[in-house]
């Protein structure tokens, strides 16, 4: 998998936990979904993601996004 897609996967993966948690266990897990997507929307603009940092540095082959 690119690195593209792993991200796409991490951020979806946070996305669905963190709703779970929120309706199981305590609304304030809320706040993680609403900082991943603040992450996804400003690393649009801006193509800074900490994710990709960690990943390019792990060996994932980058893909057209973070190149």
């Amino acid at each position: 998998m690119t690195l593209d897609r792993v991200i796409l996967a991490f951020a979806g993966a946070m996305i669905m936990i963190s709703i779970a948690l929120g309706l199981m266990v305590h609304v304030y897990w809320f706040g993680l979904t609403a900082f991943v997507g603040a992450n996804m929307f400003q690393a649009a603009f801006t193509g800074f993601c900490p994710l990709a940092m960690i990943l390019k540095k792990l060996g994932v082959k980058p893909g057209k996004a973070f190149t």
